[in-house]
């Protein structure tokens, strides 16, 4: 199964990665026909910066200010960033590095596959883990596994899933290359659930990658923008799962943020809390991300990812991009290390469209999947899963 996964990945990173490079070459260096303009010079990136970073227009609406040691605003669409403020700043990512495993895992695991949970799977959660109620010994679908993370923010269902696909440690190293081939180098994986542990930081940069990117697979739209859901309990039964993204829900007084997309929040007591989240309006889509606000309690990241939010809608067309989602990644000042490229996203679908991509790619996908797991599953009972 593992080997199959490798060969498919390496054959459309590549793709991928031809068509970003293709994409950003510059034109030959003829010049231009007279009287057609010249097209502008793409302005270098702010995002290794400290402080906030945001190219106004004359009349654009002011940054609001916010608390959070490190964030983000940028449109889906075309990867620009509107505005950040120490968007590289290393950080503990709580669970929203859940938005990575389900990039990582997602595509490799189809919905309709059961599983019976084995005593091994659960035994090294972290404790005071959030955890969505997964039983050894019961069996479930992947889809009731992905509603638990996605929803509950499970650890106990994400030690399940990365158990189906090689592993605890497997699952690290892949999460690891897959943020890399997005250009995500500030993130360092350590444990696949988010949990805290020493040297595991991301980035609000990095968090915006995962999020867009995500945005793609239509599995993972639906799964992040899933208010409430049921999830198997004992004896055949059900109970009800709810998100914890409460800018989704509406719940605990937070007012829920009309045309919210999801994407995933997180705390831990070394990340504080944390978001990345997606919202449209007016033909746009606007990828948010905050960490760790230092004002206003618990819920306040939610208050300032909404004014983040509010501002970019309003800001559209007024400012100038300090980055991009999609450029190489930059070269930090005085630093030796070759720049990481970027796999170039699929466009998004035009305004008044669908954002997400044809099904049909991903059915067959899922086929090809549902094959691999299977002998996976058959020769799992015959090793020790990793982690």
């Amino acid at each position: 199964m593992m080997i199959g996964f490798s060969s498919r990945v390496a054959a459309s990173t590549c793709a991928l990665c031809v068509a970003g490079v293709l994409a950003l070459v510059p034109a030959a260096a003829d010049p231009a026909p007279p009287g057609r303009p010249r097209a502008a010079v793409p302005q270098p990136s702010l995002l290794y910066r400290s402080g906030t970073q945001v190219r106004p227009h004359p009349g654009a609406p002011e940054v609001p200010a916010v608390s959070a040691l490190s964030w983000l605003v940028a449109d889906a669409r075309g990867g620009e960033v509107l505005a950040a403020s120490d968007a590289h700043r290393r950080l503990p990512p709580a669970s929203t590095l859940k938005t990575l495993f389900a990039l990582t895992v997602l595509p490799t695991l189809p919905g309709g596959v059961r599983h019976t949970v084995d005593t091994r799977e659960l035994q090294d959660v972290g404790e005071g883990s959030s955890l969505v109620g997964v039983v050894e010994g019961q069996t479930y679908r992947v889809a009731d596994l992905w509603r638990g993370v996605f929803l509950s923010s499970g650890n106990d269902a994400v030690h399940v899933l990365a158990s189906l696909s090689g592993g605890w440690r497997a699952t690290a190293a892949r999460m690891q290359a897959r943020a890399r081939a997005l250009g995500a180098v500030d993130t360092h994986v350590v444990s696949p659930d988010g949990y805290d542990m020493p040297g595991q930081v991301s980035s609000a940069y990095d968090l915006a990658v995962f999020g867009r990117a995500g945005l793609r697979n239509p599995d993972f739209a639906r799964y992040c923008s899933t208010a409430e859901a049921r999830f198997p309990g004992e004896d055949g039964g059900w109970y009800g799962i709810e998100n914890t993204n409460r800018l989704l829900t509406g719940e605990d007084g937070v007012e829920p943020y009309p045309g919210l997309i999801g994407i995933k929040n997180g705390y831990t007591s070394d990340a504080g809390n944390t978001l990345v989240a997606a919202a449209r309006r007016g033909g746009r889509t606007l990828v948010v991300t905050v960490m760790n606000p230092q004002e206003g309690g618990g819920f306040a990241v939610y208050e300032e990812a909404r004014a983040l939010l509010d501002w970019g809608f309003a800001a559209s067309g007024r400012v100038d991009p300090v980055g991009s989602l999609d450029a190489l990644a930059p070269r930090r000042p005085h630093s030796s290390a070759s720049p990481a490229p970027v796999a170039a996203a699929a466009p998004l679908a035009p305004d008044g469209g669908s954002d997400w991509p044809d099904t049909g790619i991903i059915a067959g996908a899922a086929g090809l999947g549902t094959a691999a797991v299977a002998l996976a599953l058959r020769a799992k009972g015959s090793r020790k899963a990793d982690g």
